[in-house]
């Protein structure tokens, strides 16, 4: 069996979005505010802008963090463990109800497609007191594959 050589693929915005469509695993970085770092494993999507969309709700500390400092940072993971990543920064905002409720239904498009019933999701999303994370994409590393160094 041949040894895996590590990838890191340069990709522009198209490119990167690309990648991030179809995967819904990602880990949240924001900033305490003593600077140290806060991170959180989330599901998420893109919405039609072309912004990282994250549900969570207003007091978490994801939320709290980037209000705060108006930026986070996303790793997007493949599904298996070892496949491709990559680490997108940005500008991050918290959309709170009741303007969150119809970016709420971008996001479960995103990630999950049609719901069956769209009013019964929406009184669920004001129930249950949800937010919208934001993130910009402004800078990205390459699309990363671990294994052995190239040379």
């Amino acid at each position: 069996m041949s040894p895996r050589i590590a990838k890191a693929d340069t990709v522009d915005l198209a490119g990167l979005l690309a990648f991030v469509r179809p995967r819904h695993r990602m880990v949240l970085t924001t900033f305490r505010a003593d600077g140290s770092l806060q991170s959180s494993p989330v599901t998420g999507g893109v919405d039609e802008q072309g912004r990282l969309v994250i549900a969570s709700y207003p007091r978490r500390a994801k939320a709290v963090n980037i209000r705060r400092s108006g930026r986070a940072s996303v790793v997007v993971l493949s599904d298996d463990f070892d496949g491709p990543y990559v680490q997108i920064d940005g500008p991050a905002e918290v959309i709170d109800l009741p303007e969150a409720v119809e970016p709420l239904v971008d996001y479960f498009r995103a990630v999950a497609g049609e719901h069956p019933d769209w009013a019964e999701y929406r009184e669920a999303m004001v129930r249950q007191g949800k937010s919208l994370i934001r993130v910009t994409p402004q800078t990205w590393g390459p699309v990363a594959t671990g294994g052995f160094p190239p040379s």
